[in-house]
């Protein structure tokens, strides 16, 4: 089970033209959008991975505008836990439950999970805010994260889960945000 004081959030290379290329890229901005204001109403870390930003472009700004008081980090290995600032950021935090979500799902979301995991950090990746161009790459994503020790999870489930209860203060403003993802 996640815990609240104990999980952060990696976002993960949601950039350029590409975010609008993914298999169901709407929807899929929207999860992360609602992620990013419900980890924000929780008071929990968000670290914001940028891809070779100069290649790829910056973050999407429906996303961006939800981070603005943070910085990416930025990166060019596919694993970003192979990047001093990405282990160097993930360490500042006291966190040892982190969800993962981002662009390319079969790519950098999947090779930094899994470097994660190797890291000793639990990770839960949430597989309705992660996408790849094919679908197919997708769905063998979610499937080799699974058998190699990756949880999924979903945007519901985890924040559910987060708040473990209906008198958590902040129920009453994520309820809206979680209706909004149907």
């Amino acid at each position: 089970m996640l815990e609240l004081n104990q999980t952060g959030l990696v976002l993960v290379d949601v950039q350029g033209r590409l975010a609008t290329l993914v298999h169901n890229s709407e929807t899929v901005l929207n999860r992360l959008r609602v992620l990013l204001q419900a980890m924000r109403l929780l008071n929990r870390p968000v670290l914001w991975l940028e891809q070779n930003p100069t290649g790829l472009g910056p973050t999407h700004p429906m996303l961006a505008a939800e981070l603005l008081h943070s910085h990416p980090v930025i990166k060019h290995s596919f694993n970003g836990c192979r990047e001093a600032a990405v282990t160097s950021a993930l360490a500042g935090h006291d966190c040892r439950q982190w969800l993962v979500c981002g662009i390319e799902a079969h790519i950098c979301v999947y090779q930094t999970a899994r470097g994660m995991v190797d890291a000793g950090y639990e990770v839960e990746v949430i597989s309705d805010a992660v996408s790849s161009r094919d679908p197919a790459n997708l769905a063998l994503a979610l499937t080799r994260l699974a058998a190699s020790g990756v949880a999924l999870t979903s945007v519901e489930m985890a924040l559910y889960e987060l708040m473990q209860d209906a008198n958590h203060e902040a129920f009453d403003a994520i309820l809206p945000l979680v209706k909004s993802l149907s």
